[in-house]
């Protein structure tokens, strides 16, 4: 069996940002502290690999104490900017770092969870189809 060698794809400080749903002063620090690794190319921009990237953020991600025991892992902390409700629904719509998620529910939940917009909530995602994309723009390390 023949294996596809992928390049690792390299983040600006920026991106990184965006990624992690920080500024971009807060990956400075991090990499200037030694938490984050970084290389300069040849022009003396900071990058980040891919796989650095993602080890950070896996760290970040640590389980939730205060939450109880669950199967799902997809927990995005995020403060909710909308709530529209009708009679029987209620459709909510909360900002998790760079993420917008939209979850519908009974209006019975919606009203019980006091959601309102500017409520601290996390959305647990558990599903069993996920679609995974490549930004087109994506910038990959030549090897």
């Amino acid at each position: 069996m023949r294996r596809k060698v992928v390049p690792v794809t390299t983040f600006r400080i920026s991106e990184a940002a965006a990624v992690l749903g920080v500024s971009a002063d807060t990956v400075r620090r991090l990499v200037d502290g030694g938490r984050l690794a970084a290389h300069r190319d040849e022009n003396g921009h900071r990058l980040i690999a891919g796989t650095d990237l993602a080890a950070f953020a896996r760290a970040q991600t640590e389980a939730d104490e205060r939450t109880g025991v669950s199967s799902a892992r997809n927990r995005l902390r995020g403060i909710v900017t909308e709530v529209i409700r009708d009679a029987v629904m209620a459709q909510v719509e909360i900002a998790a770092g760079p993420f917008r998620v939209v979850s519908l529910m009974s209006r019975q939940a919606a009203d019980e969870l006091g959601l309102e917009p500017g409520v601290m909530a996390v959305a647990v995602v558990k599903s069993t189809n996920v679609v995974v994309e490549i930004p087109d723009h994506a910038r990959v390390a030549s090897q």
